[in-house]
């Protein structure tokens, strides 16, 4: 019997948003397979893959004109009820990539985030403002106040973590501005695509050194480090090394501002390989303002030269310029820690302060962190940022791991008034410590939490479930702003509420870890049964309830599974894909997206990543294969009409730069034919 069903599948933003990242993984069905130095990568591949599928590269040119497109659809029309209401979540958090303390006022502060522009406060964070918003580069990778003016900030755009999605997120180089923020003017830098670190001389606010990582996927020539005397009028590339050499950081000497110490990385990509390591990788050292520079090495105590030297951050002492720390990573896939370095001389010579102590910093991974962070009055205390943070006042002699935070850390500031106030972000968001780090408080008011996919409770829709983004899964029972609360962790991804027994609810984390609560979501239980470990699944499986009996649901891997409420998993399909990809990989060949029928069990429609759809009328005892003339591209959604089983809807992802390609595609003969019905929506990509 076919029962009232209302399926509201909402995303963020249906064309362009960015909804993915780093994972703390839990135990995945193909767990015994997947190299473990890989598992954190894979959130980032799945947002960028999809969108770069099937040329393995999205080109800038086809994003640029998507934005004006977009831009120039929304002007011309005025959209009837269009009025929003935030509804959070605001004390769940998200990704922070920099952070800046005013140079003068404690009280004001800037965080960066990973696709959420710049959010300033001028009250110690009891209130934030976007100020950043009208600037189509949301992706910051550094922002910097300059020491001598607290109204000049500078931002780079596209950051430069080296996770895949950054590939996806790139930006457009530097923008500056003279009142706090509240206007900003584009200084160039445009193909740099990711920018590591800004420096500003602290005697001229015009001077600036800025490192810029270049293309993710691929080689480019705008990158190293660029240098301005004139506020960014002009720049020159002072040091670059090659095509592929990324500058990742740099610090100025506060003290003699000719003296600068830049971070260089080798890194190249290809949506299935990373290389993030080769002998390029160094330190190098300017003593003349950066018309010249030195690569520092073996010669001076530190790493040799190596093809699996990976990322590396430096840090220079205020109070003592001739100390510098550097954090050093190898192995050119997981960047795992390789040591902290200390010079006593300017950089002349170099010692190891530790390795083994705090070895498991960067876990598998740490071309996602790289920071080291000294105190501005004693050298002597020392941080170094990655999956976790870790401490020494004693020039590491002894150090503590710093706890009461949300892992994988990417920024941390001391003030320049109050050295015992620090401002740090991750990937829970923005925290302060008003005590020298010995607790922290967490920012619950920022509305920055990615979110893969939401659902709303038919019976009760005040009940509101999300996936996040390294933020678990996560609801509130009120539609409130600040009551969202986590059920079960890790990412999250598809809930699902059982619309005739809201007592029913589907959640699942990364690779298809399925849970079940049979008590409206209090608690929760296993519920693969059944589905096979040698499957490939995608990062984000696909499961949905069917709208005509809530209690047969629908599992995705290459293969359709059936369950009554998820008890049991049977498979009704062979491999719906064109299989494993060559590159090996088990998260790629995986379906994406299931659309049961409205008017009875047996009419199902797939898709799957490598742009194949397919349809059975018969339960799965045979499936057409329906892709016909559609694009090559990853299927992101199908939708089913809910009178005519032979009338569907398709989306897919995917950039054209040199042609335009539509995205959105309906059939009404059950798939034997689609016509394009993308009207004069932009070329970009569809999410839902």
């Amino acid at each position: 019997m076919k029962t009232p069903y209302l399926k509201i599948s909402l995303s963020l933003a249906v064309l362009i948003a960015a909804v993915f990242f780093i994972a703390k993984i839990n135990q995945p069905l193909q767990s015994e397979v997947i190299q473990t130095e890989l598992m954190n990568e894979y959130p980032h591949e799945w947002m960028y893959n999809q969108r770069a599928y099937p040329d393995n590269y999205i080109n800038k040119e086809a994003i640029e004109n998507a934005i004006l497109q977009s831009k120039e659809i929304t002007s011309n029309r005025s959209i009837q009820g269009s009025d929003w209401s935030l509804i959070g979540p605001l004390n769940t958090g998200g990704r922070i990539t920099d952070v800046a303390i005013s140079p003068v006022n404690d009280d004001v502060f800037y965080v960066g985030t990973a696709v959420g522009g710049v959010f300033k406060t001028t009250n110690r964070g009891n209130d934030w403002t976007p100020i950043f918003d009208d600037i189509s580069k949301p992706s910051i990778g550094a922002i910097t106040i300059a020491p001598t003016n607290a109204q000049k900030i500078y931002v780079g755009t596209g950051e430069a973590n080296g996770s895949a999605t950054s590939g996806a997120f790139f930006g457009n180089g530097v923008y500056s501005s003279d009142n706090g923020g509240t206007t900003w003017n584009h200084l160039g830098l445009e193909e740099t695509h990711h920018i590591g670190r800004i420096v500003v001389d602290p005697t001229d606010e015009d001077r600036i050194f800025v490192a810029a990582s270049g293309k993710l996927y691929g080689k480019n020539n705008e990158r190293g480090i660029y240098r301005s005397t004139n506020g960014g009028s002009d720049w020159d590339n002072v040091l670059f090394v090659t095509d592929s050499t990324s500058g990742i950081d740099v610090a100025i000497n506060p003290a003699n501002t000719d003296i600068l110490f830049a971070a260089m990385w080798e890194r190249t990509r290809k949506p299935w390989q990373r290389d993030y390591g080769g002998e390029t990788s160094a330190i190098h050292r300017t003593l003349d303002g950066g018309d010249t520079w030195q690569e520092l090495g073996a010669a001076q105590g530190l790493p040799a030269a190596s093809p699996d030297t990976g990322r590396i951050g430096i840090a220079i002492s205020d109070s003592d310029p001739n100390i510098i720390y550097a954090r050093y990573t190898t192995n050119e896939i997981t960047n795992t820690f390789n040591g902290l370095y200390k010079s006593l001389d300017n950089g002349n010579n170099w010692s190891l302060v530790t390795l083994a102590e705090i070895a498991d910093v960067d876990a598998s991974f740490g071309w996602y962190f790289g920071n080291v962070r000294v105190h501005p009055t004693n050298p002597d205390e020392v941080y170094v940022l990655g999956q976790q943070i870790y401490k020494t006042t004693n020039s590491g002699g002894n150090w503590q791991s710093v706890n009461g935070m949300h892992v994988d850390h990417h920024a941390l500031e001391y003030s320049k008034n109050d050295s015992s106030f620090m401002l740090a972000g991750n990937d829970g968001g923005a925290y302060i410590s008003e005590n020298s780090g010995s607790s922290w408080i967490k920012f619950t008011n920022l509305p920055i939490t990615q979110f893969y996919n939401i659902e709303v409770d038919y019976q009760q829709p005040e009940r509101l479930y999300g996936g996040t983004q390294d933020n678990n899964t996560i609801r509130t029972l009120t539609a409130g702003t600040n009551d969202w609360s986590s059920i079960i962790g890790g990412d999250g991804f598809h809930v699902n509420v059982d619309p005739t027994d809201n007592n029913f609810v589907y959640a699942e984390s990364q690779w298809g870890n399925l849970r079940r609560s049979t008590n409206g979501g209090s608690n929760f239980e296993n519920a693969t049964q059944g589905i096979s470990n040698s499957d490939r699944v995608n990062w984000n499986t696909p499961v949905v309830l069917s709208p005509f009996n809530s209690e047969l649901a629908f599992y995705g891997s290459n293969r359709l599974y059936t369950s009554n409420r998820a008890v049991l998993w049977s498979p009704i399909s062979d491999d719906l894909t064109n299989g494993q990809h060559p590159s090996g990989s088990l998260s790629y060949g995986t379906l994406t997206a299931i659309a049961p029928s409205y008017l009875n069990e047996t009419t199902v429609y797939t898709g799957s990543d490598d742009g194949n759809i397919h349809v059975t009328f018969d339960g799965g005892i045979t499936w057409n294969n329906v892709s016909g003339s559609l694009p090559n591209r990853y299927v992101t959604s199908l939708a089913i009409s809910s009178e005519n089983d032979q009338v569907a809807y398709a989306t897919f992802s995917g950039f054209s730069a040199l042609d335009y390609t539509p995205h959105i595609f309906k059939t009404e003969d059950g798939g034997q034919n689609w016509t394009d019905i993308s009207s004069n929506l932009p070329s970009i990509p569809v999410n839902d």
